[in-house]
């Protein structure tokens, strides 16, 4: 079987020996995990009509999402706990689509987008209890300011290197939060205080998600563009993007203030829906190394990409399904081969065009 793995290789040429045999860290960072009526009556039928079941969705990319030491998707769906649940326009999905997501191998939850308030504020807060009662970490809402305060910043220790993550939205598509809910929302001030929280707090590398941008624009704008600078001048290591529903470009952008390489990902598109047009059918994963330099800081030494296509169920006994390009040929149905090859083409001149230093993963059969 095909897995996908980095060429460390490629981040270690010219770099100082003691730097390259320094432990290091492998972040991993996918798109948006959609949950359209679609996937939920796909999964309800998968589970005899009495669970959902999403047990096959992410098999095929769990085992790259697992060797990575730490990873984070963009969770754009409340758990709103049934007895029903919904699609487009407001969603709530069952408890199990996180597990299936953790199963998977993704560690920390970003739940700072347009649709966390879709099912009201009590699904909101609900699938924070969720998330806990699955393990696994999450930023970006929280139940109150005072939790707020206490939970951010969010360092973790990552094999003896302490990052820093925060996550925050352009908006809740006009749904304000009631009874006290916090939603991390792009305010420059507070944004930068707390970059500035998280740096005292310890964290050696900073990575800032972003829910921002156009939908279904190939490109970054210079909204975009703006923004990132703005963290990049308050000590950003690692930019990520969510929201536009497609790819958008990758770019190592110097820091010559602080001498260091910071990666900027405008938008990687979604891990998994039921959209239908092109651009919108996969989306990508981008994987970033972080060693120490010589001088014993933390730098990002490299990162690459892959495209994944999200296929639809052929009929009973299957559902959608996640699948990385090396797995393509094998698990793409042939009625959807076209709709693959023009994802592809189009991902790839994308990235071929525009992006800056960060290039395609390698892979390795094993």
């Amino acid at each position: 079987m095909s897995i996908l793995l980095f060429s460390l290789l490629s981040f270690i040429v010219g770099a100082d020996a003691s730097a390259a045999q320094s432990p290091g860290v492998d972040l991993i960072f996918a798109g948006d995990a959609m949950q359209h009526q679609a996937q939920l009556d796909q999964a309800l039928s998968e589970g005899g009509g009495h669970r959902y079941d999403y047990s096959q969705c992410f098999n095929l990319i769990a085992s790259a999402i697992t060797e990575a030491d730490y990873a984070v998707c963009n969770l754009e769906v409340p758990l709103g706990g049934g007895p029903r649940y919904s699609g487009y326009p407001c969603f709530s999905a069952p408890d199990s689509y996180a597990e299936a997501l953790r199963d998977a191998g993704f560690d920390l939850f970003l739940t700072a987008n347009n649709h966390c308030l879709d099912s009201g504020d009590r699904a909101a807060r609900r699938t924070l209890t969720a998330l806990d009662s699955l393990g696994v970490d999450h930023i970006g809402t929280y139940r109150d300011a005072e939790q707020r305060d206490s939970l951010v910043p969010f360092v973790k220790d990552i094999r003896g290197i302490r990052f820093g993550f925060l996550n925050y939205t352009y908006g809740t598509n006009g749904i304000p939060p009631r009874d006290g809910m916090e939603v991390a929302m792009i305010d420059r001030d507070r944004m930068a205080r707390e970059m500035q929280l998280t740096r005292e707090a310890g964290a050696e590398v900073l990575c800032v998600t972003v829910h921002w941008g156009i939908e279904y624009v190939l490109n970054e704008n210079a909204s975009q563009r703006d923004l990132a600078g703005f963290l990049i001048d308050q000590g950003a290591d690692l930019i990520i993007g969510a929201h536009p529903h497609v790819v958008q470009p990758m770019k190592m952008v110097r820091d010559e203030k602080r001498d260091r390489d910071v990666l900027v990902v405008y938008s990687l598109g979604n891990l998994i829906s039921n959209m239908k047009t092109t651009d919108t059918r996969g989306g990508a994963m981008v994987k970033v190394r972080v060693e120490r330099d010589a001088d014993g800081r933390p730098i990002v030494a490299g990162a690459a990409y892959d495209i994944f296509y999200c296929a639809k169920p052929t009929g009973a006994g299957s559902n959608f399904k996640v699948i990385p390009s090396a797995m393509a040929e094998e698990h793409v149905p042939r009625a959807e081969w076209q709709k693959w090859l023009m994802f592809e083409r189009s991902a790839r001149r994308l990235f071929d065009t525009y992006n800056v230093d960060v290039p395609a993963m390698t892979v390795t059969d094993k």
